[in-house]
C-alpha cells in the first residue's frame, strides 16, 4: 500500500518553478510546478554532473540544468535526447490544494 506524506500547498510552490524538499540522505527531492498547475517530483539532481534541478528552468513537462543544460523530463525522469539518463521520480498527489508525495523515490 502506497503511503503518502503531505507536503505543502499548490501554491507555495510557483508556477513554473519549483520548492526543495529536504530530506535527511542526499539528494533531497524538487517539486516542480507547469503553468497549467501540474505538479512533478524528481529526485534534485541531474543524471549528468548530480546539478540541483531545482534551480533548473522549467517549460512545459521539462526542466532544463541549471549546470550544462539537460533538459529532462518531468513526467519520466528521462534525459532528452542526444543525452541519455535519468532522475528518479516520486509518486505526487494532489488534492484540495495539498501536495502529498509518496515515501519512497520509484527506481529507474
Amino acid at each position: 500500500m502506497t503511503q503518502w506524506k503531505r507536503i505543502c500547498t499548490l501554491d507555495e510552490i510557483p508556477r513554473l518553478g519549483a520548492r526543495v524538499v529536504e530530506r535527511e540522505i542526499s539528494p533531497n527531492i524538487a517539486l516542480f510546478r507547469t503553468a497549467e498547475d501540474q505538479v512533478f517530483a524528481l529526485l534534485d539532481q541531474c543524471p549528468h554532473k548530480q546539478g540541483p534541478l531545482s534551480q533548473g528552468l522549467v517549460t512545459n513537462t521539462h526542466v532544463t540544468c541549471p549546470l550544462h543544460g539537460w533538459k529532462i523530463g518531468l513526467v519520466d525522469g528521462q534525459a532528452q535526447e542526444p543525452d541519455v539518463g535519468c532522475a528518479a521520480t516520486i509518486a505526487v498527489h494532489l488534492e484540495d490544494g495539498w501536495i502529498s508525495m509518496e515515501s519512497e523515490p520509484e527506481s529507474h
